[in-house]
């Protein structure tokens, strides 16, 4: 008698609580109004040819001590992780992994030099005049 009162408690919540969530879905009065979006202030977009790479080894007694890879502008160097003391291959401090490393102030397309005597007649220019 026991699980039959316990089941007919269980199926009565269970239809409550579908009723309950069948009556907090009812659909809105109207969808929302949609607006048309201006598609003519966009640029053009202009695909260039990828970077070509150079990829330049140095090595010492046939291993490798140094990588240099230029792509574009850009040039950055690669070495292996040497480990220190008697640290094997797995160990913490063993791994063969190291990050790539950039000369300072060499990072990304570099500026255009000036001529000096160019650069003087810029810093010597007067300012334009006000409007």
């Amino acid at each position: 008698m026991m699980r039959i009162s316990i089941f007919r408690q269980f199926l009565a919540l269970s239809l409550l609580a579908l009723s309950a969530a069948a009556g907090a879905q009812t659909p809105s009065s109207a969808p929302p109004k949609l607006e048309k979006l201006d598609e003519s202030g966009d640029a053009p977009i202009t695909v260039t040819a990828p970077a070509e790479k150079k990829i330049t080894e140095k090595r010492e007694q046939g291993k490798v001590t140094e990588v240099k890879v230029t792509t574009g502008k850009s040039t950055y160097y690669v070495k292996p992780n040497t480990p220190a003391g008697s640290a094997v291959p797995g160990d913490l401090t063993g791994s063969a992994n190291r990050g790539p490393q950039w000369k300072v102030m060499e990072f990304g397309p570099g500026k255009k030099k000036q001529d000096p005597k160019e650069q003087e007649a810029a810093d010597n220019a007067p300012p334009p005049p006000a409007k």
